[in-house]
C-alpha cells in the first residue's frame, strides 16, 4: 500500500506520471561509497540476509578497522557500515571479497533479495527459500542485463506465509503448499501461477521484461510500480499478506532477536555470532534469526542489548540516520525517538508500525499502514498513513486520518495513541 505523503523516488502512485529517473542513481553499495556527514558509508548486499559465522565476523572486523566501530541492518536485510574514510574502498573490497560477500564487482548493487527469515524452520519441509536465494543471486551476476537495474530494484521470495511478500517488492515469488508458486509484479493484487522447476527463471523474465518495456517505451523508472500500464496483467488473486516480523525470543528452530534501530556495535554483534549455530538470518525489520540456536543463550544476548521479550514499544519501531550523520535532517531523530519509546510502558500494545524521519524523504519508512513521526524544525508532525483495512486498494483510503505537531516531551504520548488507530 502507498503512504500518503508527497511524492519521492520511493514512493509514487500506480497511475502517476513516471518520476524523471535523467539523475544517475546514487544508490550506495560495496564499492560505490556513499559521503554523509559523519564519513563514507557503505552498503554491502546479503542476499536473503544470510551470513556465515565468519562472513559476519569479517563485517565486523571491517567496523572496526575501517569505521565507526558500529554495523546497521538495512530494511532489506543488508548491512551498512559507517564513519569510513573515503579511501578505503579496495581494503574494503578485498576484505569483503575473501569471505564471499563480493561475489561480483559489476552487480554487487543489484543484488537486492529479501527472503522469508523463519523458511524452514517452524514449519514442514516446503519451498526451500534458501535454495531460491542462491539460483537467483547466481543468475543475476552472471546476466548482463541485470547491471541495467537499479541499485533501489527489489525481489522478494516467499515461503508462503505472507511476510517479505508484503514489502512491496519489485517481483515478488510466493510459494504455495498446494499449488504452484505465484509471481507478483509490483503492487498488483493479482499473480501469475509459475511452473514448478520455473520459479527463478519466471523472476529474473519479469525483471528483464521490465528493462525491455522501459526501452522500448522511452521510458525511465527505478521500480515496477512506477509503470504499472507497462505491466502484464496477473490471473490470481492474493490475499493481503500478513507482514508480520518474527516475534523475538525463542522460536521452533531456534532464536530472534532485535536491534535498536538495527544498529549494533561491534562487540555486539560478535555476541550475536557467538550465539549462534553457524549461521545468521538477517531481516527486514532489522533483527536477526539465529537458526538452531538455543534458549539457554537469550540472557546472554539480552545482557548485551538485544530485544529479546515481545511486548516493548520498540517492537517495529525505525528511524532513519537524522542527525549527525544526515545533514539534510532537521533533528537526531534516534535519539528523540529512543526517549519517546522507553518512555512507554513495558509491555505496552505497540500497535501500527512507527518511523522516526528527520526530513521530507522519510529514508527507510515501511509499506502499509504505518505512524509517520516527521522532524519539522521545532518538534514533530504524527500522522497515520495507510489504508485502514489490510487489503484495500492502493488507491482508496490513503487519507490521513491522525494529523498533530507536537513537542518532544509530547511525543511519547501523541505517537503511543497514534500506532492505537485502528480506523
Amino acid at each position: 500500500m502507498l503512504a500518503a505523503m508527497p511524492p519521492t523516488p520511493d514512493a509514487t502512485a500506480p497511475g502517476a506520471a513516471v518520476p524523471d529517473r535523467g539523475r544517475a542513481d546514487a544508490c550506495p553499495g560495496a564499492l560505490r561509497l556513499h559521503p554523509a556527514d559523519d564519513g563514507a558509508l557503505a552498503r554491502i548486499r546479503l542476499p536473503g540476509g544470510l551470513l556465515t559465522d565468519r562472513q559476519a565476523l569479517a563485517l565486523a572486523e571491517a567496523a572496526e578497522a575501517l569505521g565507526d566501530g558500529e554495523l546497521e541492518t538495512t530494511s532489506r536485510g543488508n548491512v551498512q557500515l559507517r564513519g569510513l574514510a573515503p579511501d578505503c574502498g579496495a581494503e574494503l573490497a578485498d576484505r569483503l571479497r575473501a569471505v564471499g560477500l563480493l561475489p561480483s564487482e559489476t552487480h554487487e548493487r543489484v543484488r537486492n533479495i529479501v527472503a522469508s527469515p523463519l523458511a524452514g524452520l517452524d514449519a514442514p519441509a516446503g519451498a526451500d527459500v534458501r535454495a531460491w536465494v542462491r539460483e537467483l543471486d547466481a543468475r543475476l551476476c552472471a546476466s548482463d542485463w541485470a547491471t541495467g537495474l537499479s541499485g533501489k530494484f527489489l525481489f522478494a521470495l516467499d515461503d508462503g506465509r505472507g511476510d517479505v511478500a508484503a514489502l512491496d517488492a519489485d517481483v515478488t515469488l510466493i510459494a504455495a503448499s498446494n499449488g504452484p508458486a505465484l509471481l507478483r509484479l509490483g503492487r498488483s493484487p493479482l499473480a501469475h501461477p509459475v511452473e514448478a522447476g520455473q520459479e527463478v527463471t519466471a523472476v529474473l523474465e519479469a525483471a528483464r521484461g521490465f528493462l525491455a518495456a522501459l526501452r522500448t517505451h522511452g521510458r525511465r523508472a527505478w521500480h515496477l510500480r512506477e509503470v504499472p500500464d507497462l505491466l502484464p496483467v496477473g490471473s490470481v488473486p492474493l490475499p493481503a499478506p500478513a507482514g508480520e516480523a518474527p516475534p523475538v525470543g525463542a522460536l521452533p528452530g531456534g532464536l530472534s532477536v532485535g536491534m535498536r534501530f538495527g544498529r549494533a556495535s561491534a562487540g555486539q554483534w560478535r555476541t550475536l555470532v557467538a550465539a549462534s549455530a553457524g549461521e545468521l538470518r538477517l531481516t527486514p525489520w532489522r533483527g536477526a534469526v539465529l537458526p538452531g540456536a538455543t534458549a539457554d543463550r537469550l540472557p546472554a544476548l539480552a545482557a548485551a542489548g538485544f530485544r529479546t521479550e515481545p511486548g516493548s514499544a520498540w517492537e517495529r519501531a525505525t528511524a532513519c540516520t537524522g542527525l549527525p550523520g544526515c545533514a539534510k535532517s532537521l533533528a537526531d531523530v534516534r535519539a528523540d525517538a529512543a526517549l519517546a519509546l522507553d518512555a512507554q510502558a513495558a509491555g505496552e500494545f505497540a500497535g501500527l508500525p512507527v518511523h522516526w524521519s528527520g526530513c521530507e524523504r522519510r529514508c527507510g519508512h515501511p509499506a502499509g499502514r504505518w505512524v509517520d513521526v516527521l522532524a519539522t524544525g521545532h518538534g514533530y508532525r504524527v500522522t497515520v498513513h495507510g489504508p485502514a483495512t489490510a487489503g484495500s486498494p492502493a488507491d482508496a483510503g490513503n487519507a490521513d486520518v491522525a494529523n498533530a505537531d507536537v513537542r518532544n516531551e509530547e511525543m511519547a504520548e501523541a505517537v503511543a495513541e497514534a500506532r492505537r488507530t485502528t480506523k
